[in-house]
């Protein structure tokens, strides 16, 4: 009986396997959504601190220029990630670290060069804009490039699983620009042009500290390389994270054309109170490519089930949090954290939740899309999406104001997700990287099962 012991471990020990090695993915992912949450939250911080102060001290027309500065600082941020760093977190997650650090100097140079060039677009933009809009312009036109900077670091860091060092990295920015905003409350420069300006100033700082922390500097020389080699990737990313921000810009420029600054206030702050969802949802986005794609390569049958779970996840924490808010709000939280501005924000908060539901339960299927490459899939599944958005946002503006505006929006958030998913399903219908599990996919599919590259052999070889 004694001898059976040792067969009978050896036996276990396959069957043991596969639990373990879901058991470690798992792990994995909980550590590094951990230090998503925690890195989001202050980069997240540091903006809301910013929101906050303005809508609070300036006043609606204030906080509305900064809103429009804004949104073209999320326009050009989208524009970088896509040509630089999410081509980097699909191909170069979990890779060795020679191959990281050279991948990641033409990475954040091309996000440098993204912020070079679109600084100096603002800077011309502003020419031709009055009064407030025009400090904000060019306030930001001129810490473009360091903001882009940072963003690229802490993406980098996290495709190699280097959440601590991103999450540093923005303890700076939030470290520096703390103090930056009581200065200038306490010298009385109420006026928009310092907070962005100071806002922006502190990120290039948090910037300068990233080749400390990745031994790695940005080669601006390698731009053309990285963009051509990473073109099946990087241009249709681009415009599709463009395309979501040019529809949000033209939002809020349409707005504003309609129904004045005090409208875009009030829309923003509306925005605003999602704060932590956004810090949720950001960080997922960090996170969520990275393992992804660890996931399609070790574990590529659980991939459905990933991405079922990552959208359950999102649409969940979005209806919890507006409970909150739809309670909250009129209990006293509502004016102490918007001032008197709550009031007309209040109503535009049911559908603004129903739009980040919307938004959330499409969000699996986003991120698989970015993790198998399926890059015309998502480009076509954002143009339509994007496209709903801008449509019904401005007819909802002009027949309602700004509860239309956010109506509007939340009708194409849900048409939003049946685009994505549908396009998902079709997508893995055409890829033999991943076997479909009846009990997660309301289809089947035929084919070998084959584990997908995270780096193209001719990156590999040459990086």
């Amino acid at each position: 009986m004694l001898s059976d012991a040792p067969v009978r471990d050896d036996l276990a020990a396959p069957a043991r396997a596969p639990r373990l090695g879901v058991i470690r993915l798992v792990s994995h992912a909980v550590r590094s959504f951990g230090w998503g949450v925690a890195d989001q939250a202050v980069s997240s911080i540091t903006n809301f601190a910013v929101s906050i102060y303005v809508v609070r001290e300036m006043g609606a027309v204030q906080f509305g220029a900064f809103s429009l500065s804004y949104v073209t600082y999320a326009f050009a941020l989208n524009a970088s990630r896509g040509l630089a760093t999410e081509p980097l977190m699909v191909r170069f997650s979990d890779s060795a670290v020679v191959t990281w650090r050279r991948a990641v100097a033409r990475c954040t140079g091309t996000a440098t060069v993204v912020g070079l060039v679109g600084g100096a677009l603002v800077l011309a933009a502003a020419l031709a804009l009055g009064g407030t809009t025009r400090l904000a312009f060019i306030a930001l036109g001129l810490t473009l490039p360091g903001l882009m900077l940072q963003d690229s670091w802490r993406y980098s860091f996290f495709a190699a699983g280097r959440g601590s060092q991103a999450f540093l990295n923005d303890c700076i920015w939030a470290v520096t620009l703390l103090p930056a905003l009581v200065y200038l409350r306490l010298t009385g420069n109420k006026n928009v042009f310092w907070f962005v300006l100071a806002w922006g100033a502190t990120a290039a700082i948090a910037a300068a500290f990233g080749p400390l922390q990745a031994r790695v500097l940005p080669r601006l020389p390698g731009v053309h390389e990285w963009v051509w080699r990473h073109r099946d990737l990087g241009p249709r990313f681009a415009a599709e994270n463009t395309s979501s921000g040019a529809a949000s810009q033209l939002r809020t420029y349409g707005i504003g054309l309609m129904l004045g600054l005090a409208a875009i206030g009030t829309v923003q702050a509306a925005n605003t109170l999602m704060g932590p969802l956004t810090i949720l949802f950001l960080a997922m986005s960090l996170v969520a490519i990275p393992e992804g794609a660890r996931v399609l390569r070790r574990s590529p049958h659980r991939f459905p089930l990933f991405c079922v779970l990552l959208s359950a996840g999102e649409a969940a924490a979005a209806l919890a949090w507006g409970a909150v808010l739809l309670i909250a709000l009129p209990r006293g939280f509502g004016n102490w954290l918007l001032g008197p501005i709550w009031k007309s924000t209040y109503p535009l908060v049911l559908p603004q939740v129903l739009y980040i539901v919307g938004l959330g339960s499409a969000g699996g299927a986003g991120v698989a899309l970015h993790v198998l490459g399926a890059a015309k899939r998502s480009l076509r599944a954002m143009m339509l999406t994007a496209g709903t958005f801008l449509v019904l946002s401005l007819v909802g503006a002009y027949l309602e104001g700004p509860v239309g505006t956010v109506r509007g929006a939340a009708i194409a958030g849900w048409v939003a997700a049946v685009i994505i998913w549908w396009q998902l399903a079709r997508a893995l219908r055409e890829s033999k990287q991943v076997k479909i599990d009846g009990r997660f996919w309301p289809f089947r599919q035929s084919g070998a099962q084959a584990p997908p590259q995270v780096a193209v052999d001719g990156d590999r070889g040459r990086e």
